[in-house]
């Protein structure tokens, strides 16, 4: 998969099926439309309404994103020599992740992944990613690493705890 930029606010991950509903950036007053929503988000993680349904706002400081369905892991890069070294360096991060931030998301299939200042019907200008991911709940839990001197990552993990109810 690719990796994501923001222009400076958080990346979404909306739920494909209210994709239409995410409105983005107000033209008069950020604060006052769906990216101020997202903005007002505080940590790493944390969950919105958007059409009825809880999307995922990865917060606390623009960085480049990606999706690894192996781990069902969002990377947050703040800090590699480069995509790759970030990637390869995710195992180690693994290893000494403390995960926080526990909260759980109900997901009806797959999710889109975007700078939430876009809206929906801009997102042809803009890069995203749609994640593949099987309607359920998921645990989602964060944590920063630095697996090792030169790399520094967000790991945001996506554990399956079951059904929707």
């Amino acid at each position: 998969m690719g990796w994501i930029d923001s222009g400076g606010g958080p990346l979404i991950a909306v739920p494909e099926a209210v994709l239409a509903a995410w409105n983005g950036a107000d033209d008069e007053d950020e604060e006052a439309g769906d990216y101020g929503r997202a903005c007002a988000v505080e940590g790493y993680a944390g969950l919105i309404d958007v059409g009825g349904r809880p999307a995922l706002v990865l917060g606390d400081e623009p960085a480049p994103t990606t999706f690894l369905p192996e781990y069902s892991l969002f990377v947050r890069r703040l800090a590699a020599d480069s995509e790759e070294a970030a990637r390869a360096a995710v195992g180690r991060g693994l290893e000494k992740a403390e995960w926080e931030e526990s909260t759980d998301w109900d997901v009806p299939g797959p999710v889109v992944l975007f700078d939430s200042a876009y809206s929906a019907e801009d997102l042809d200008s803009t890069r995203s990613l749609r994640i593949e991911l099987a309607p359920g709940r998921y645990r989602v839990e964060s944590a920063y690493v630095e697996p090792d001197d030169d790399t520094w990552l967000v790991l945001i993990r996506l554990a399956s705890v079951g059904q929707l109810p």
